[in-house]
């Protein structure tokens, strides 16, 4: 049975949910860390997740935690939730963003946002280099990188610098996914920017030749399910969906995707048959999620 793999931040607990939104499952607790973006692989029977790691300071209700701090990580464990296990120790990066894997490959890619760069290790963790880097002062917050995905085929790289909250100053861009020998990860001159002047966009998935991708900042046109197309050129961005709760994670197949964001809610959006509704409503914050038959 499919099922949406979601990562609660307040309770600390993976969730897998029914398509039909009906089953609420927990697969993991003791997510202490603040998990961030989650891939299944099947073929081998892992779900690995990245942490944001530990905030800076307390918590305080209504304020959004900082995470400068390098002690962000990597989990794994078995599709029953056993054998979990660290793959990338804490603090081998800053802050553990969305997270994409060439499963073929062995290999996992992620962004790493106060640390301004998007990673790659191998499935056991190590090999960790830098693809890109996009700056050197954390305070720069158009600067940090959050979601990304991949064009296998094409061997491509995408992924979303966020800017800072809710200023309309995201982009998003695409760069070969295989680092030249012998290049500097902060001077590649293969980046392509795709757009600029975006609210604030978030995770991304690439669905045949198109990007879809959640979006957090200011209404309008912000807190939206965006789509563009990138192949065989690149479009103009569309919203899809609209009205969320600070919009973080999305996966999804065929004209279906599914949302998920900081009020607790995972939203269908059927693009083909115009259903837009709440699945469920866990009423925790949720970050990323992805499908899988566990």
């Amino acid at each position: 049975m499919t099922e949406i793999v979601a990562l609660d931040i307040k309770a600390g607990v993976m969730h897998a949910v029914s398509l039909d939104g009906k089953q609420v499952r927990t697969v993991v607790d003791g997510l202490g860390r603040v998990p961030d973006g989650v891939v299944v692989d099947k073929l081998r029977g892992h779900i690995y997740w990245t942490n944001m790691g530990t905030p800076d300071a307390r918590p305080v209700p209504g304020v959004e935690p900082e995470f400068f701090s390098r002690n962000g990580s990597i989990e794994r464990v078995d599709l029953d939730g056993g054998n979990r296990t660290t793959i990338v120790a804490i603090g081998a990066f800053t802050t553990g963003k969305q997270l994409a894997a060439d499963f073929e490959g062995g290999r996992l890619y992620w962004c790493d946002r106060e640390g301004m760069q998007v990673l790659t290790c191998d499935l056991n963790g190590d090999d960790l280099h830098a693809l890109v880097v996009t700056g050197d002062d954390s305070a720069i917050e158009r600067d940090w990188c959050v979601g990304v995905c991949l064009d296998l085929d094409r061997r491509l790289l995408y992924w979303t610098q966020k800017g800072a909250a809710k200023a309309g100053d995201g982009r998003i861009f695409r760069a070969p996914l295989d680092l030249p020998p012998g290049a500097d990860p902060a001077a590649r001159t293969d980046i392509e920017l795709l757009w600029e002047n975006l609210p604030e966009p978030i995770d991304i998935e690439l669905h045949v030749g198109d990007l879809i991708w959640t979006d957090r900042g200011a209404a309008p046109h912000g807190n939206a399910l965006y789509t563009a197309e990138v192949q065989p050129e690149v479009g103009t961005p569309a919203i899809l969906s609209t009205g969320y709760h600070e919009a973080i994670g999305v996966t999804g197949f065929d004209s279906r995707f599914y949302v998920s964001d900081l009020g607790g809610t995972i939203r269908q959006v059927d693009v083909g048959t115009g259903i837009d509704t709440d699945l469920v409503r866990i009423g925790s914050p949720l970050t990323g999620i992805a499908l899988a038959d566990l």
